[in-house]
């Protein structure tokens, strides 16, 4: 039988080395995986993050724990981005892409040696032919999920396909029953050998079997009265069991969990799931943590679940890329629908096209089987140059990859706010979803929901949904909370308009908030703490979940609570003072220092009370059998630890106070422009700036090449202030000095 054994343990690892070792290296640094070396450095800022080939070498000591087997494999779960295997010195394999798994058939060299010698160069620098090479997250090198040796016999279920499971369920409901096709792949199979295939339900129990001959590799079972898999609701999933066998000796097994449902994404309607409507509210997630980079443990992936689970989201975005398959699984047992995607993302390269389609058959063949993916993603604001001939035919090779490869889901792509909605880039896939910041990047939150009512106006028959909005938010605090200023009060703000616009509108089909968790982007240098975005609702070491996590919570989830907001905004200056509660219960009352402020309603379950400043005060809000507490205090002069402070601000000439007649830093690009002067002076300034973008070097994975240059640079960023500009320049490769 089949034997997976890990092999994670005790690699000798070397950052400096420039050659390939031939023995096994001593003076490297011994390390476990997961591991990567972009931990730290790739979280800092300064977008200066290492990126380039590391080693890691290990022996497999044959005779202590290696089974006896007819063959043998390596499988790399991710190694970011390329990686090249050696066994005993000889070069096995070449991969490119850092988020899928591979496989290497090592058996000829293992079965020369004892102590087989393994040797990995990981790669994770510049490469245009290998997706992602420009996106606003940090591309964390190394062998970052676990690596395992599989010991098959010479007859067995293929492992060289894409890295697929070797076994593919197809369910299709028939009325009450379900009819399970089940396809597997084999490799060297005999005449007088058989395949047993085997349904078994949550519990254990085996529904149906069949065994027959093993050239026939694909079969149908019947389950009747099938138990349907329905989102958080009840996801409920069988397991298959498939058997290669001679004789009375079983001599290869694969298994895999699935679930049989039905779905339908209406452009009026939205999302059905089982013939029900079945609205699609939840986030998108990167697969990285503070201090780990993306070498995450099973616990890591679990507290991520876990938590997405609390803030009650029906769906997850699972960005930019393939992510570990446990993750999978648990969006399986949660009941979590999935958009899948890989990384084609930002900037279209033609010389790339072959990395798109591999990566996108790696996604497809090993995911296949995971009841929570719907739809499977094939670009992310991959128009921003603009949709060249070259970019549509290879997304018109992607879509029609996908519904070759899986007959049973839908494609979409997530564009950018920019694209146009005529774009024939967007009626490529089956269904659309835009990427919208109005609020954050511009314009204002009013602006989200009329966009997409325009969109449904004019394309009807086309599904759209919102596949990213956010705002980010630090340990910054105010009152008069205020686009741009990096409170945690503004992206309370923020969601609560965004919820109430997209929530409310039934024909969009999915909204993913953008992000679950901040993550690491090495190029960004604002908010006060460069080498992070921080658009999520809960903090990248995951130890504090920002107020909107619960104004989330308050609309989508069933378990009873109530939620006092700014905790961390103690100090104010005000005599009375706004304080917000969200709960999903129907009525909250506030107390301060014991005294009822009074009960409210609110059917959109953000509740405002005005509560007066004075000395120090307790509160204390009740919704029912809950409630939370937290305290303000009254103080003459504002608080400067809750004021954004920038490292390596740009600084005005003047100081702070503009003297009258003068523009500063302070002032919004828009009321410049509005100057004949100002204009001059900035149109000068943005020529510069482009000049800059242009030389600067692109390798870096920078943001520069993405933006529009002269008068629409201008028009885009016209509610910025300049201060936020210079703030956010270092992702476009352009240095501000404070002069």
């Amino acid at each position: 039988m089949r034997q997976v054994l890990e092999f994670n343990t005790r690699w000798a690892f070397s950052k400096e080395a420039e050659h390939r070792p031939e023995t096994m290296p001593n003076k490297w640094i011994w390390v476990n995986l997961p591991h990567t070396w972009n931990n730290i450095d790739g979280i800092d800022g300064g977008n200066d993050y290492y990126r380039g080939t590391c080693w890691y070498a290990n022996e497999v000591d044959k005779t202590e724990w290696l089974p006896k087997a007819d063959e043998y494999y390596l499988e790399f779960r991710g190694a970011n981005s390329s990686a090249d295997v050696y066994v005993n010195g000889k070069h096995l394999a070449h991969h490119d892409g850092g988020y899928s798994t591979w496989r290497v058939n090592v058996t000829e060299e293992f079965k020369k040696s004892e102590k087989p010698f393994v040797v990995v160069s990981v790669d994770n620098s510049p490469n245009r032919e290998v997706y992602p090479q420009m996106a606003d997250f940090t591309f964390y090198g190394g062998l970052y999920r676990d690596v395992n040796i599989i010991c098959v016999n010479h007859s067995h279920f293929d492992l060289d396909y894409y890295g697929a499971p070797g076994i593919a369920v197809t369910p299709e409901v028939n009325g009450k029953n379900a009819n399970v096709t089940v396809e597997v792949y084999t490799t060297n199979v005999k005449e007088g050998q058989t395949i047993t295939y085997k349904l078994k339900s949550a519990c254990g129990c085996v529904v149906t079997e069949k065994t027959v001959p093993a050239n026939k590799t694909k079969t149908v079972l019947e389950v009747e009265n099938v138990h349907k898999w329905h989102g958080r609701k009840d996801p409920y999933l069988y397991t298959c069991e498939v058997t290669l066998n001679e004789n009375e000796e079983v001599l290869d097994n694969v298994s895999t969990r699935f679930g049989v449902r039905t779905f339908r994404i209406d452009p009026n309607e939205g999302f059905f799931l089982n013939d029900e409507y079945y609205p699609l509210r939840g986030v998108s997630r990167h697969q990285d943590r503070l201090g780990k980079g993306n070498a995450l443990s099973k616990e890591d992936h679990k507290e991520d679940m876990e938590l997405i689970a609390e803030v009650g989201a029906t769906t997850i975005r699972l960005a930019h890329y393939q992510h570990d398959q446990y993750f999978y699984e648990l969006c399986d047992e949660y009941g979590m629908v999935i958009w899948a995607e890989i990384p084609y993302i930002s900037d279209h390269m033609p010389t790339g096209r072959e990395n798109t389609i591999s990566q996108m058959k790696e996604l497809v063949a090993q995911n296949y089987n995971h009841p929570s993916i719907v739809v499977w993603g094939l670009s992310n604001e991959i128009s921003m140059k603009g949709s060249s001939e070259d970019l549509l035919e290879n997304h018109r090779i992607l879509n029609d990859l996908c519904h070759e490869m899986d007959k049973t889901r839908l494609t979409t792509i997530a564009c950018v706010s920019m694209c146009s909605m005529d774009d024939p880039y967007v009626q490529i896939p089956d269904v659309v979803s835009y990427n919208h910041y109005f609020g954050w990047y511009g314009g204002d939150t009013t602006m989200n929901g009329p966009w997409f009512d325009k969109f449904h106006a004019k394309h009807p028959n086309i599904p759209i949904g919102c596949s990213e909005y956010g705002c980010e938010a630090l340990n910054w605090h105010t009152s008069n909370p205020t686009q741009g200023d990096y409170t945690e009060e503004y992206q309370a703000y923020y969601h609560e308009e965004l919820i109430k616009q997209l929530f409310t509108r039934k024909y969009i089909w999915s909204t993913h908030v953008w992000n679950m968790f901040d993550f690491g982007a090495d190029a960004r240098a604002e908010g006060g703490e460069n080498g992070q975005n921080h658009k999520g609702l809960v903090t990248m070491d995951r130890k504090y979940k920002k107020d909107s996590f619960y104004a989330y919570k308050a609309w989508l989830s069933d378990d009873p609570f109530v939620h006092l907001c700014g905790k961390r905004y103690v100090d104010r200056v005000e005599d009375v003072t706004k304080v917000t509660v969200y709960s999903n219960l129907p009525e909250v009352e506030l107390f301060a220092n014991g005294v009822s402020l009074g009960k409210k309603t609110a059917e959109d379950h953000f509740f405002y009370f005005d509560v007066p400043n004075a000395g120090t005060t307790e509160l204390k809000a009740v919704a029912g059998e809950f409630e939370d507490t937290s305290r303000i205090n009254k103080v003459e002069v504002f608080n400067e630890a809750y004021r954004l402070k920038e490292k390596g601000a740009i600084l005005n000439w003047f100081d702070i106070e503009a003297p009258e007649g003068y523009f500063s830093i302070n002032d919004k690009i828009s009321d410049i422009l509005a100057s004949f002067k100002g204009k001059l002076v900035l149109m000068g300034l943005a020529k510069d700036v482009m000049k800059q973008m242009k030389s600067s070097d692109q390798k870096k994975g920078g943001m520069g090449d993405m933006m529009p240059s002269g008068d629409g640079l201008m028009q885009m960023l016209g509610g910025f202030s300049i201060l936020r500009i210079a703030s956010m320049a270092s992702m476009a490769n352009v240095t501000f000095t404070k002069e």
